[in-house]
């Protein structure tokens, strides 16, 4: 592929390419919509543990024989759970590292 013939085209281009075409999130990257995105995905994360508990239950009461159905919706809830417990690490060290600057 010769590229030779690319020129003029600077990031700015890329940039508004992207974002006319949705390629990118242009989303607000503000405290707020981090703070409430981290909300919806505990929220989510409660979802999938009480979704593994149901399927517990159903099982053990006899009412599904499918052990797939109980091991996808426990995967699932752990590896959930794995990913908020990691963010909320990194979010606390970062707090740290923020307390500990000198102003």
């Amino acid at each position: 592929m010769d590229i030779a013939n690319l020129t003029g085209i600077t990031s700015d281009y890329v940039n508004n390419y992207a974002k006319n075409e949705r390629l990118v999130d242009v989303g607000d990257n503000s405290f707020s919509a981090v703070f409430d995105s981290m909300l919806k995905s505990v929220d989510e994360t409660n979802d999938l543990q009480n979704k593994a508990e149901e399927e517990e239950i159903r099982f053990a009461l006899g009412y599904s024989e499918n052990t797939h159905d109980l091991q996808v919706a426990a995967a699932k809830a752990q590896v959930a759970l794995q990913y908020t417990v990691a963010v909320r690490d990194k979010i606390i060290d970062s707090y740290k590292e923020i307390m500990q600057m000198q102003v």
